[in-house]
């Protein structure tokens, strides 16, 4: 019978996280700064938190970002992917040596709805980042609380779908509930190889809002359950503007050319984010 309450506890949570109404789902990945210090975008990041957060499903963040910048009630319902590894910064080439650095009881008492790890594979530290994650779901495991692995990519991993589905099925077979990976050629193929695992798609540095769209209408085609798009909407001229149009194509099916429509009708007045 725990057992039994504790898929009920996890299956509640991915609700929150992924709309049980069309399975997609628009994460704000504001984590960025627990290894790149102050980033575009974010240095005021209660600002960016209060222009955003009304138009995503999901906070994907660390724990100083939520008690520096949010106060109680903010969030109202949106749930939050708790970042937990970390212990690395851009002054090291290698980025793959983390650990875990919030205890799973510290993300229950932040009432985060997930929390995030991420496994660099085929890194020099392979291992320790997967022992992280299996780690990680263990703990949770205990609570009801999904796990959602990313897929991160060192200088020279390739991103193409062997190495992508390599990485995702090792995540999936850990035990992840979610995969955060990158968009690729024959993304499909990976989709189907981890299905019913939730696969959602990074963006990755900003490119432009066309090229940011159009990656997200091919995955969401491909089968992903949407996007954790960060620097595409908060270093974007047109942020607003951007996560509507995101919203579109996750949520409304609408074309690329239909969300540049809705990106180019906010343009006036637009304000970027510091």
């Amino acid at each position: 019978m725990v057992n039994a309450y504790l898929d009920i506890g996890i299956q509640s949570r991915m609700n929150r996280i992924i709309s049980p109404k069309d399975n997609r789902v628009v994460m704000l990945a504001i984590d960025h700064p627990y290894f790149q210090g102050p980033t575009t975008g974010l240095r005021d990041m209660s600002g960016t938190i209060r222009t955003l957060l009304p138009y995503c499903d999901c906070l994907m963040t660390t724990r100083g970002a939520v008690q520096s910048n949010i106060s109680p009630g903010d969030l109202g319902s949106k749930p939050i992917m708790l970042r937990v590894s970390g212990g690395n910064s851009v002054l090291f080439e290698d980025l793959s040596d983390e650990r875990l650095t919030v205890t799973i009881k510290e993300a229950i008492r932040m009432d985060a709805a997930g929390v995030a790890v991420s496994v660099f594979i085929g890194s020099s530290n392979q291992q320790r980042t997967i022992l992280n994650l299996t780690d990680m779901i263990n703990y949770s495991g205990e609570y009801g609380i999904p796990v959602l692995a990313v897929t991160a990519v060192g200088k020279d991993m390739a991103r193409d779908l062997r190495y992508l589905a390599l990485a995702s099925r090792i995540c999936q077979d850990a035990g992840a509930r979610i995969i955060k990976t990158y968009y690729c050629e024959e993304f499909s193929k990976l989709v189907d190889w981890v299905a019913p695992t939730a696969v959602v798609v990074a963006g990755g540095k900003y490119s432009s809002p066309p090229d940011a769209l159009g990656m997200a209408w091919n995955s969401v085609q491909a089968g992903a359950a949407g996007v954790d798009f960060g620097r595409n909407i908060f270093q974007d001229e047109n942020p607003v503007g951007m996560i509507k149009a995101i919203n579109a194509i996750v949520h409304g099916d609408h074309t690329v050319k239909e969300a540049l429509d809705i990106y180019n009708d906010c343009l006036p007045g637009a304000r970027k984010l510091e």
